[in-house]
């Protein structure tokens, strides 16, 4: 992948060449070659490899948030005991409390 980059942004060679060459497919060349030139600028063209990397945690950290979040609502809804809730229950054992209908929060016994 370095190599292929080189070839482009340092000895001019056009993303197409050297995908025909290497075997590779334009895109994804073309991917790295961004990737590559927001690393050298320091962000100026795009986002950098660690903003890529913070962002993707930041975004799976958000997504982990608004699904607790969502299981403590339901556990309102469905009046899970206050008690249950202030131990702070790992989020997995309150989506297996049964609520006032006897159901669980999310999903059932045979599908988790």
């Amino acid at each position: 992948m370095a190599g292929a980059v080189r070839l482009v942004l340092d000895e001019g060679k056009t993303i197409g060449a050297v995908a025909r060459d290497l075997d590779l497919t334009p895109s994804s060349l073309a991917n790295w070659v961004t990737h590559a030139r927001a690393d050298r600028t320091q962000g100026k063209t795009g986002l950098t490899t660690t903003e890529r990397e913070e962002l993707a945690r930041l975004r799976k950290e958000n997504r982990i948030l608004h699904e607790e979040r969502d299981i403590l609502k339901n556990c309102r809804a469905r009046r899970v005991p206050r008690y249950l809730v202030d131990q702070k229950l790992p989020v997995q054992l309150l989506s297996r409390y049964p609520g006032r209908s006897g159901r669980l929060l999310f999903g059932d016994a045979a599908n988790p």
